[in-house]
């Protein structure tokens, strides 16, 4: 494909012929750059960025730099947004407000578990344009499951169709919630109202996996705090296409281009959305 991709019609096309590729160029990035530093990392492969919550290793910086080129050259005119460029550099983020295709890439999420030995991280890639998801790959490869999604051709792990399906009746939800080191003082607070009888709030790990739990209809929802867009492209999309539906506290769906009023919630049905939605913003049901 040459030039650049002018309209959405023609990203469509795009995915149609190349979504396997994209699949195994993430495959490939995991396999060269994170599984063989999994459970092997040193103390010099290990960095910190904003806090010791905050970890960053070499299996991220090589993993995105493999996607970086393996995405841009699948797909010329698109730009790649991966959280360790733009923690180099803030002002890539602005790409996501631009006309071109852009790739949203987290190489690991779940760096702290990942760092830790524990299987429960994954690699994110959602392709987006003009602030809208068309396309999402979320990868665990310690558990060698991938999630994919397309917007209007729903989600699938492993190649089986997700429905994420109403809760339980008579069970307490399940929402996992944001760790206090990424909330203010009045987000927290917020989040306070999830203590409530009928809600069963815990602690989040990989926002991806805990996306694709959501999707998979294994949790109930989740609570979060903070906006980066390679956080939650992907996994909003999953739920999205699972039949789930996310809102910030202002009622409206959760935006990757920014200004959203925090905490917001994605959920397996947009009544349990709504519930939750309701219960941080103080009130009830």
């Amino acid at each position: 494909m040459e030039g650049m991709i002018q309209d959405t019609e023609t990203i469509d096309e795009f995915l149609a012929r190349h979504s396997a590729d994209v699949e195994e160029a993430v495959r490939k990035a995991a396999a060269a750059e994170i599984m063989p530093r999994f459970r092997r990392l040193a103390a010099h492969q290990i960095d910190q960025k904003n806090g010791p919550h905050d970890l960053v290793t070499d299996a991220d910086r090589g993993a995105e730099l493999f996607l970086t080129d393996a995405l841009g050259t699948l797909l010329p005119g698109s730009v790649v947004v991966g959280e360790e460029a733009v923690h180099a550099n803030p002002a890539t983020y602005e790409a996501i407000h631009g006309d071109a295709p852009v790739w949203i890439v987290d190489p690991v999420d779940g760096t702290r578990q990942f760092v830790h030995g524990d299987e429960g991280f994954c690699t994110l890639v959602a392709l987006a344009r003009h602030g809208i998801v068309l396309a999402s790959w979320t990868y665990a490869p310690a558990r060698d499951q991938l999630a994919t999604a397309v917007r209007g051709a729903g989600a699938f792990l492993d190649g089986e169709r997700l429905f994420a399906g109403p809760p339980t009746p008579g069970h307490d939800l399940t929402v996992a919630t944001s760790h206090p080191d990424y909330t203010t003082d009045e987000q927290k607070h917020a989040l306070l109202g999830l203590w409530t009888d009928g809600v069963a709030p815990r602690a989040c790990g990989s926002a991806g996996l805990e996306y694709l739990a959501v999707a998979r209809g294994e949790s109930d929802a989740t609570a979060f705090s903070w906006e980066a867009a390679w956080d939650h492209a992907a996994g909003l999309l999953l739920v999205e296409e699972a039949g789930g539906a996310h809102l910030t506290l202002t009622g409206e769906p959760f935006r990757i281009t920014g200004g959203n009023t925090l905490p917001f919630t994605a959920a397996r049905d947009a009544a349990t959305a709504r519930r939750v939605a309701e219960l941080l913003s103080g009130t009830r049901p």
